[in-house]
């Protein structure tokens, strides 16, 4: 086989090879938008979050976790707190097990010019362990988004944490 016919023939065998890796990876649409044209913005990979202390209540600390898309994703729906909240510091596990507080069942949009957000509320006193990042996996109304988003800022758990539902607003 001539040089030039075995070149264009490795080169097509690897486009078809990069295209039917791709069928295996999940696209983008909104589990809740079929057919959406765009990656949905509820992807982990498709959003930014970041932790930033709220305003204390009565016996407790809070901090807001903010979630934004940049443009050119497509809108999805969530609903609900976050699942599987873990929290770290500098890479290390925390070990605090979080619950969940306020209505589960409200759904938002979430999308570019959509920030939504969630709180982590914290009972007050002197304990708690430093924290720097906050990894979860987001719920809609109908199940979870696959994978695993994450957030950073300095906060401090402790036992007894618990999250709200996402709420529409940064």
């Amino acid at each position: 086989m001539p040089v030039h016919r075995r070149s264009a023939l490795i080169a097509a065998t690897a486009t078809l090879l990069v295209g039917v890796a791709g069928l295996g990876t999940a696209q983008a649409s909104s589990p809740t938008t079929a057919g959406g044209a765009a990656p949905s913005a509820c992807r982990p990979a498709n959003h930014t979050a970041r932790i930033a202390a709220g305003p204390a209540g009565a016996g407790h600390r809070h901090y807001r976790v903010t979630l934004t898309a940049a443009p050119g994703y497509e809108p999805c729906r969530l609903a609900g707190s976050p699942a599987d909240m873990r929290f770290h510091q500098h890479g290390s596990p925390r070990g605090v097990t979080t619950g969940r507080y306020g209505p589960q069942h409200a759904v938002v949009t979430f999308g570019p010019g959509r920030p939504v957000h969630f709180d982590i509320r914290v009972p007050g006193g002197p304990g708690g362990v430093r924290a720097d990042e906050a990894t979860f996996t987001l719920r809609t109304p109908d199940g979870v988004i696959p994978g695993e988003s994450s957030a950073h800022g300095p906060l401090v758990v402790d036992a007894g944490t618990v999250i709200g539902p996402v709420l529409s607003g940064g």
